[in-house]
């Protein structure tokens, strides 16, 4: 009976572990968070956090694939049941880069890794009508991700910008970001979604860069209190949090020209203040009641205002813990390669999309070329390539067919020269004159000696009457054999620029195959650090497909170049060959012609 249930549990595994949540979606990716040592390092569950999910190329082929704005992506429990709650706020197919907030349900200490999936590939989808990923508690949302400058709220909540001005930043830690300029704060209106209870408190995060580190205080945030009031500042790179009387400062400093992560939290366990994902310190405080307005980058009572970059601004009306902090810092800062891994693509049938698995043993070059002509793949390089197979074949085929002409060529010059070579200087027989090889074009047509040698017969023959006569005819005067010997060198032009003709497709293949390589290997680290630019994911698995594909174009160039390269030297050696033989023939009948009809 035992071994029954064992046999059957093996039979049903192999199809549960590879469930599929919508058939009408052909892919997945498996996405797990790294929650151990190495990861998030948590020590007890987390009921919900948010994950933000930085895909690019190297880690999701199928941007050209997918709908527009990544209307059929769907983000599933690690179940493959529970639809996840989740918001794109970037989807850019041409440079590759998506970054999506997901609401995770709960996080798990090691060993275990809480997975999920990435659902994509459904041709008719329309985007995810999903709740925010904000939780209920977060009266503001700020990602600063607007082109134009506009400060829009994303939680749902409706917080406005009261007053204060941010010019966008392209390049800041999570896609656009902002920079105030330090003329005015940005104020965030009075609304009932912001106010503070004394008994859940608030929490503020945020990321900030300076690009020198104020002398003076300046105010970074600030929420005035009708008998104590909330702010944080920085002087000097140190970080200051003050609730009234209470101070809590940190003794790690704000370096200049570095992202930092700073956060407040405010309730009944007191003022914590977090730098970068840790505690630098609290102190007792009793919160109050408050549902003033929020300061950024000023204050209401005093203090410089502060010049910096900011990004994703978090408010929420409880108080958080450690925990909170240290994951957003983690899963927004440059840990999330980190801590977030991106499994093998699978398709609905049950394998593995192939791309990041090697092509079944393939070989690495199999998975570049998948990286540039799979689903998604970088526009750039593949016109590249395409341009550059194309100049190949092309390259290729005139060596080939001018291998075929020029061997046709040096054959028939071959004969005609031992033809040639029997006939007699003032012959009376027929057979040995001057001209009695004249007519035998299928035999000699291919050599360009013979060409010329047609030419000499029969301006001879124009002038004299019948080159078979011989001695007995009139002699040709020094002018007329020079007339006939211009006649024999516009036939050597003519027969040269055959012998050279496509020849000219080999030199543009020599010298623009490489150029054209170049321009797409450039265009495609551009466009890889761009991607890195804007999402601030730096890991190797972001850099090397983008880096592979981008050198795969300029392997194509040279593989354009060598063989035409090759060709072309080969090919030239012949021509000239051919020229020379020509050259010195034309020499040769010029002095005969002379010799047997002058004058």
């Amino acid at each position: 009976m035992k071994l029954r249930a064992v046999l059957l549990a093996l039979l049903i595994l192999p199809g549960a572990a590879f469930a599929w949540w919508n058939d009408a979606f052909s892919e997945r990716k498996p996405i797990a968070i790294d929650t151990g040592p190495a990861g998030l390092e948590l020590a007890a569950p987390v009921a919900e956090s948010n994950i933000l999910l930085r895909l690019h190329g190297g880690n999701f082929p199928a941007f050209l694939s997918s709908r527009e704005g990544g209307a059929d992506l769907r983000l599933v429990a690690g179940d493959d049941a529970t639809p996840l709650d989740f918001a794109i706020e970037r989807f850019d197919p041409v440079a590759q880069i998506a970054l999506i907030w997901v609401k995770v349900p709960g996080l798990n200490p090691a060993p275990n890794e809480d997975k999920f999936y990435l659902y994509y590939g459904n041709p008719e989808a329309l985007a995810a009508n999903t709740a925010s990923p904000f939780s209920a508690e977060s009266a503001g949302v700020f990602h600063f991700d607007d082109p134009s400058g506009a400060v829009v709220d994303s939680s749902g909540r409706g917080t406005a910008l009261q007053s204060g001005q941010v010019f966008p930043n392209p390049a800041s830690l999570i896609g656009i970001g902002a920079t105030l300029p330090g003329t005015e704060p940005l104020v965030f209106a009075d609304a009932g979604q912001m106010t503070m209870s004394a008994e859940q408190g608030m929490s503020l995060a945020m990321w900030v860069r300076f690009s020198e580190a104020p002398a003076a205080e300046a105010v970074v945030f600030e929420r005035p209190g009708t008998a104590q009031g909330l702010r944080v500042s920085v002087a000097g790179g140190t970080l200051e949090a003050r609730y009234g009387d209470a101070a809590v400062t940190s003794t790690a400093p704000v370096n200049a020209g570095v992202w930092h992560h700073v956060g407040i939290s405010l309730g009944p366990q007191g003022l914590v203040l977090y730098l970068d994902g840790q505690n630098v310190g609290s102190a007792a405080v009793t919160p109050e009641l408050n549902a003033n307005p929020l300061y950024v980058g000023g204050g209401a009572n005093g203090g410089a205002l502060a010049t910096m970059d900011i990004d994703e601004l978090r408010v929420l009306t409880t108080a958080k813990p450690d925990d909170w902090f240290r994951i957003a810092h983690a899963v927004q800062g440059e840990r999330n390669d980190a801590i977030i891994t991106y499994g093998a693509g699978e398709t609905a049938e049950g394998g593995g999309h192939g791309a990041e698995g090697g092509h079944g043993g393939a070989g690495h070059f199999a998975t570049i070329w998948y990286s540039v002509f799979g689903p998604g793949g970088p526009m750039v390089e593949r016109v590249v390539i395409t341009i550059c197979g194309l100049m190949m074949v092309i390259a290729i085929g005139v060596i080939f067919f001018k291998t075929i002409s020029l061997a046709r060529a040096r054959s028939a010059t071959t004969r005609f020269e031992k033809a040639y070579a029997k006939l007699a200087i003032g012959a009376t027989d027929p057979d040995q004159s001057f001209g009695a090889i004249a007519g035998r074009n299928k035999r000699f047509g291919a050599s360009p000696l013979f060409r010329v040698y047609q030419v000499a017969v029969e301006q001879v023959a124009a002038r004299q009457g019948s080159p078979a006569v011989g001695a007995a005819a009139i002699g040709l005067d020094g002018k007329t054999i020079k007339t006939i010997q211009a006649k024999m060198d516009s036939t050597m032009v003519r027969q040269s620029q055959s012998l050279n003709s496509a020849m000219v497709l080999l030199t543009i293949a020599i010298s623009g195959g490489p150029f054209i390589g170049l321009l797409g290997t450039v265009v495609g680290v551009m466009t890889t650090f761009g991607a890195i630019a804007a999402t601030g994911d730096i890991n190797i698995t972001a850099i090397a497909p983008g880096m592979a594909a981008a050198l795969l174009a300029t392997v194509a160039g040279l593989g354009v170049a060598i063989p035409a390269l090759f060709g072309y030297n080969y090919l030239g050696a012949q021509v000239k060959a051919l020229s020379a033989d020509m050259s010195v023939f034309a020499d040769e009948l010029t002095a005969r012609i002379t010799e047997e009809f002058g004058a």
